[in-house]
């Protein structure tokens, strides 16, 4: 995939799902373990892992505290982000009248 192609949800989903099965196996927890010491039960483990249901950032973040892991590093190996649409947020703020965003932004 191109590095300014965009990946879908859903393939960003189950890389990430990939990534907690790979650790949680590399630590040696099951899936109800891991489960207990997020607070879930162990089938939603089962659909994260599968990339069937798309995860929470707060759960994302428990996860990764429960296996030790840095958050990042279920990231890794996924396309780069696209530039952003907005690559200087500065311009638009400085080009409004008084500071102020148009439609109703703030």
């Amino acid at each position: 995939m191109p590095s300014n192609a965009r990946a879908p949800d859903g393939v960003i989903d189950a890389h990430i799902g990939r990534k907690i099965r790979r650790r949680r196996r590399q630590l040696g927890l099951t899936q109800h373990q891991l489960a207990m010491a997020c607070g879930v039960r162990f089938q939603q483990i089962q659909k994260y892992e599968s990339g069937t249901n798309r995860i929470s950032a707060s759960r994302l973040w428990k996860i990764a505290h429960a296996m030790g892991t840095p958050l990042l590093d279920f990231f890794e190996g996924l396309p780069e982000a696209p530039e952003p649409v907005m690559a200087d947020a500065g311009a638009l703020l400085s080009s409004a009248p008084e500071g102020k965003l148009s439609h109703g932004e703030s």
